[in-house]
């Protein structure tokens, strides 16, 4: 078992994919910071999938897989085996992510909206969300947008 860089998706599709619309045309390119809210106050690299926010919230990564740990609340192997860069049997051949079924969809849908209504329930009730709740939502509403952008 080990980690395999070169399977790491391209940084510039992978943030596209988790609904961050990438602005500029050079290697930098600036977005929203999914971790404060912030509208474009985050800088990812579209060669080396780093990223920084500009507006200190301290979100930083030097990588993809970063990012997938920061956004998803994985640790090191769950984020590269989502990514599809860690190798379990040894076959080199890359990884590639299978379609995602319409029963997949509405499962992942299921899923994010419980989040969402918590965090919303909670806060009608006058509870503000922990950092890491509230970078949960985010992310929760992010792949809801994803998937519905599927769709259209």
């Amino acid at each position: 078992m080990a980690f395999d860089r070169e399977r790491l998706p391209d940084p510039t599709a992978y943030f596209q994919g988790q609904g961050l619309r990438l602005i500029g045309c050079g290697e930098w390119r600036t977005t929203a910071c999914v971790f404060h809210d912030g509208s474009d106050s985050m800088r990812v690299n579209t060669r080396t999938g780093a990223f920084v926010c500009m507006a200190g919230c301290g979100a930083k990564g030097g990588d993809v897989v970063a990012y997938q740990m920061a956004v998803h609340g994985q640790g090191f192997v769950e984020a590269a085996r989502q990514l599809g860069a860690w190798v379990d049997d040894g076959d080199p051949r890359p990884v590639r992510p299978r379609g995602f079924s319409p029963r997949d969809a509405l499962g992942c849908i299921e899923e994010e909206l419980n989040v969402c209504v918590i965090v919303i329930s909670d806060a009608r009730q006058g509870l503000l969300p922990s950092d890491d709740d509230w970078r949960r939502f985010l992310s929760a509403a992010s792949r809801i947008g994803f998937i519905a952008g599927g769709a259209a």
